[in-house]
């Protein structure tokens, strides 16, 4: 009986391959290290630019400019900051829950941008001025204008937010699952994967 081949760098294998707790520590580093990003450039931010002029930086591309922001971006729903909270824990419960299945190390990446771009606000939602689950997000990146003219402005948090999204995103148009397999048009497995999950099958036999 001849072994299976090995599985591809990187690759999951449907229903196995990638171990689950190897893709769910890496969901979790990612959350990790974006969340302390964004609470040290948040320290940073108040610490430096407090009652200060906006700092020009590559020749006007992009500006560091604090602001508080009570609701989402442009200010959207600044009289109903409370609600923000809410929706954040509804998130990070959706991540949990999808952590259960995880075994695709790209989608780990993804989920973990999101969760800890989630975790930031929510850190300042809930501890910041005015009070628990009203506070103000600090924001400190605007583009192209001192002022969020052109684009909201914006923290390290929102980009890890983004940057997750646009990867799911990816993901998903390139058949990636969360469980590993790799979907076809149909929504099915490719035909390696499908091949190779035959070939185990016989193995096991």
């Amino acid at each position: 009986m001849t072994a299976a081949p090995p599985a591809e760098p990187g690759r999951s294998e449907p229903g196995g391959g990638t171990p689950r707790p190897r893709a769910v520590a890496i969901l979790a580093g990612v959350a990790l290290v974006a969340l302390l990003a964004d609470l040290v450039t948040k320290h940073l931010a108040l610490a430096a630019l407090t009652d200060r002029e906006p700092v020009r930086l590559l020749g006007g591309l992009v500006y560091l400019s604090l602001t508080r922001n009570s609701g989402a971006a442009w200010s959207i729903g600044s009289d109903h900051t409370w609600i923000f909270p809410l929706i954040t824990i509804g998130v990070v419960g959706w991540i949990v829950w999808m952590a259960l299945r995880l075994r695709s190390l790209p989608w780990a990446v993804s989920l973990g941008l999101v969760l800890g771009g989630a975790l930031g606000n929510l850190v300042d939602r809930i501890f910041r001025a005015p009070s628990p689950f009203h506070g103000h997000v600090v924001d400190m990146i605007s583009l192209f204008d001192p002022f969020g003219q052109v684009w909201p402005v914006f923290n390290l948090a929102d980009s890890s937010l983004v940057c997750g999204v646009l990867l799911a995103v990816l993901l998903e148009l390139t058949g990636r699952q969360r469980d590993g397999r790799r979907a076809g048009r149909d929504g099915d497995p490719t035909d390696a994967d499908a091949t190779r999950a035959a070939a185990d099958q016989r193995e096991r036999a």
